[in-house]
């Protein structure tokens, strides 16, 4: 789906701070021993902090490879390598060496392609970002969403520039094909990973 990722997500701005602040392209610094971030509290045997500050930075760099925002990438791959799946915005900025104004905006772009939610930490003012239970699954169910938008889209465009008939009409027909060819086939994706999931020694998907 990189190809669908990064046309969605184009035109999206990184997020700016203000002077002084580390900005989305500010060297990366991997996630160390004795950081807030990823593991600090109740650190599982075995788990190997400098390890975890390298898969981070690894990860990032693909996502971000595929289309994803730098900080945006760095915020989510700390997410998911954390133990509990969720941290706070100074844990965040803690962990990655970066500004609580470049967590913010990571944050609002991840929760705009609903890969992160917001949750209140009980007896605290202060905001959980957690993963999704069923994370992978929501990110393609809202692409799939998506891609019927653009397939509606695509289908007033050709009537638009004058039909099918049309050198522009036919591009875009062969567009909202592809398109719809490619929201049933992500169904049925979906469909089927859930019941192959079922079949696999994983923990059980947590009630919403």
């Amino acid at each position: 789906m990189s190809g669908v990722d990064g046309v969605a997500d184009a035109g999206r701005e990184e997020p700016k701070v203000a002077d002084g602040q580390a900005g989305p392209d500010a060297a990366a610094e991997p996630i160390g021993p004795g950081s807030d971030g990823p593991g600090a509290v109740g650190v599982p045997q075995g788990r190997d902090e400098d390890a975890v500050g390298r898969f981070v930075e690894r990860f990032a760099s693909e996502l971000a490879e595929a289309g994803m925002q730098r900080m945006a990438a760095r915020v989510f791959a700390a997410l998911l390598v954390s133990e509990t799946g969720s941290m706070t915005s100074a844990e965040l900025a803690s962990a990655l060496r970066i500004s609580p104004a470049a967590v913010s905006g990571a944050v609002r772009y991840l929760s705009q392609v609903n890969m992160v939610g917001r949750e209140r930490e009980p007896g605290s003012r202060r905001d959980r970002y957690v993963l999704h239970n069923e994370l992978w699954y929501e990110t393609f169910t809202n692409r799939d969403r998506i891609l019927t938008r653009w397939e509606q889209v695509m289908r007033e465009g050709v009537a638009s520039a004058g039909g099918p008939g049309t050198a522009a009409g036919a591009r875009m027909a062969e567009t909202a094909a592809f398109f719809t060819f490619l929201h049933g086939e992500l169904s049925q994706l979906m469909d089927r990973w859930r019941e192959h999931r079922t079949t696999l020694d994983l923990p059980p998907i947590p009630p919403r």
